[in-house]
């Protein structure tokens, strides 16, 4: 699939991943919607683009399901069509669920799940006016397996990785494919600024960089292919886990160890 002249939102644009996503749409030839809470770090963003032709910033919550509408309303007068939708905006309040606020446990389920349902409710009648397109859903491992301190994040991931296949299913034959990204950790401060509160198990898995799950999402946006994990080794496992928990009881402190062992290599190059 070309993406010349196609338009894609990303969400979550301003730093991490989805800046990484929407670097490679934009140089793939792609219109960029950047979307996050905050308009100085988007900005940021769509000045090291450099084409305020192809590029709009649009700061929105999207968790806030009026803002989102408008959106949708502005990308099409901008931009005439919508082909494609990448749900990467995230939040995680880590720590076991009774020590968070249930404010912040509901505002993980906003932005995580209840979001990206309807954000992709609001896109698809474009994508299917502009002759078909994509959405790509960024997930986790931790989608595949519950982690500690993280008890509702892992259960939003779940969640998104359910949607994922449910939607793909139910929009089979439109033209539209629908897709799950699933790393493990990933190089960013979304997860390295707080190394301490991370699941030492979440660490068993490779690192990748921002530009690696950035890949992915073209890859999948290209192909439709419904799941690309990362590493790949690392998906099968969490899957023959979900399948055999007995399995995965068994091999959770050999991951934990190996995990401990790689944080503790990571603070030394960090210098902590």
């Amino acid at each position: 699939m070309s993406f010349s002249d196609r338009t894609v939102i990303v969400t979550g644009a301003s730093l991490g991943v989805g800046r990484a996503v929407a670097q490679r749409f934009h140089s793939a030839g792609a219109n960029v919607v950047l979307v996050a809470r905050r308009e100085a770090p988007l900005q940021e963003v769509a000045d090291a683009l450099g084409d305020a032709e192809r590029v709009m910033v649009r700061p929105t919550d999207v968790a806030d399901l009026d803002g989102l509408e408008g959106l949708i309303e502005e990308v099409v007068a901008r931009f005439g069509a919508l082909h494609g939708l990448v749900n990467n905006a995230g939040l995680h309040h880590r720590g076991p669920v009774a020590s968070r606020e249930a404010r912040e446990l509901a505002s993980m389920v906003d932005v995580n799940l209840r979001g990206p349902n309807f954000l992709t409710r609001l896109t698809i009648p474009h994508l299917k006016a502009a002759g078909g397109g994509f959405v790509v859903n960024v997930a986790s491992l931790a989608g595949k397996v519950p982690l500690d301190g993280a008890v509702t994040y892992s259960s939003t991931k779940f969640g998104l990785r359910a949607f994922t296949f449910a939607l793909a299913q139910e929009l089979l034959g439109t033209g539209i494919t629908v897709s799950a990204v699933s790393p493990g950790p990933v190089d960013t401060g979304f997860i390295m600024d707080e190394l301490d509160e991370v699941d030492d198990i979440a660490f068993s898995q490779r690192v990748c960089t921002a530009d690696h799950v950035a890949k992915m999402v073209l890859d999948c946006a290209r192909d439709g292919r419904l799941e690309r994990d990362y590493p790949s080794v690392g998906g099968k496992l969490a899957t023959l886990s979900y399948l055999l928990p007995a399995l995965g009881r068994m091999v959770r402190p050999l991951l934990a160890r190996k995990g401990r062992a790689q944080k503790e290599r990571l603070r030394r190059e960090r210098g902590g």
